[in-house]
């Protein structure tokens, strides 16, 4: 029996899609040895993700783009790319993708439906590719995984999928994400010219993540005497360059750090450091980086939208999205009281501790055996 997994995210380093194939490749084959194969397309410079190169692999070579557009048309002409995974007996597309193999079971996994949601948060030829080749996708998958009760609901409405081919796993921290020592979190300050006290925000810098919000809070809890700086950790995404002249022209823009992409071996530290995580994005499918922090200790004030209150639980602290102000009185509650953050910080640990990525092996491996039964 040979499970292919789909990773191409993750051998291209796609932010949360990449994380997501890769780790879970990874806890498969350390819970299932020998059960596990990889496929992915290795345009590009594209390898085996770190820790999955013994695998058996079959690849394609295209270019992201053309690839999309074949793998949707071979759907809408009834062809057959078995020929790339011959001896599959089973594949799992962990992104938004799904190849046309008939007589093998799939399983798609649907993070999020953000380009139905909020269409003016994507690049026009993205939404449009999307909004067409989705519904096949989620009709030709023998199975549904979503990442959060939120999607689940989400695909149910916008695709009248019956409930019960939709099957909620949760994604969790990486085992690396813990607190960090204070010599770790002294040498990632001095490696990325972090403040003394600053607030941290985690992923691609794009449209939904609601950043413009979170400087007119920054603004705001600086006028009123609370020295506290923000490190923005991720790769420039789309649509922002709005934000960065925000940026510019604010009067916080000396408070502001923007490292780019860090290294999961220095994430833990650059968590640790921090005040409190601040995620304050209008939609996430999922929302990883509230289940780090909360693995390293560190508070989070949340966004109460979407799939976050499901991760956050009773340990983070919540605003509306769509109020500066709301996030500001967060902030400054969280920033001036060192007794609450403390709270926040154990009670963030027990909180993650309730995810972990054996348990999304389990149940995605349990689904794959129901799959192929049926």
């Amino acid at each position: 029996m040979t499970i292919y997994v789909d990773v191409s995210a993750a051998a291209h380093s796609r932010a949360g899609l990449g994380r997501y194939a890769g780790t879970l490749a990874q806890a498969l084959d350390q819970r299932y040895p020998g059960r596990i194969a990889l496929f992915y397309n290795r345009g590009g410079d594209a390898q085996a993700p770190p820790g999955l190169a013994h695998l058996p692999q079959r690849t394609v070579r295209a270019r992201y783009k053309p690839w999309r557009m074949a793998v949707w048309l071979g759907q809408l002409a009834g062809l057959s790319f078995r020929r790339l995974v011959p001896d599959a007996t089973l594949y799992h597309a962990t992104e938004h993708l799904l190849m046309p193999l008939p007589g093998c079971p799939t399983v798609l996994t649907v993070h999020d439906l953000i380009f139905k949601l909020f269409p003016q948060h994507h690049k026009r030829l993205n939404y449009w590719y999307l909004n067409a080749a989705m519904p096949l996708f989620v009709r030709r998958a023998g199975a549904i995984i979503t990442i959060s009760e939120a999607t689940k609901r989400d695909v149910i409405r916008h695709y009248r999928v019956p409930a019960d081919k939709i099957h909620v796993i949760y994604e969790a921290a990486a085992p690396g994400f813990a607190p960090a020592t204070p010599e770790a979190v002294s040498r990632a300050r001095a490696r990325y010219g972090l403040p003394e006290r600053y607030l941290l925000s985690v992923g691609t810098i794009e449209p939904r993540k609601n950043l413009p919000r979170v400087l007119q809070a920054l603004e705001q809890v600086r006028a009123r005497g609370v020295e506290v700086g923000w490190v923005i950790v991720g790769s420039k995404g789309w649509l922002y360059e709005g934000f960065l002249a925000q940026l510019e022209g604010s009067p916080a823009r000396a408070a502001v750090r923007l490292p780019g992409y860090v290294p999961d071996a220095d994430l833990p530290a650059v968590y640790g450091g921090a005040e409190a995580l601040v995620m304050a994005s209008v939609y996430e499918g999922f929302g990883l980086p509230i289940l780090e922090a909360m693995a390293c200790g560190t508070p989070v004030v949340s966004s109460n939208a979407s799939s976050l209150p499901e991760l956050g639980g009773d340990a983070a602290r919540y605003f509306d999205p769509c109020r500066a102000d709301e996030l500001a009185e967060a902030i400054a509650a969280v920033a001036q009281d060192r007794a609450l953050r403390d709270e926040m910080s154990h009670r963030g640990l027990a909180q993650a501790a309730r995810f972990s990525w054996a348990t999304a092996a389990e149940q995605t491996m349990a689904l794959y055996a129901s799959l192929l039964a049926s």
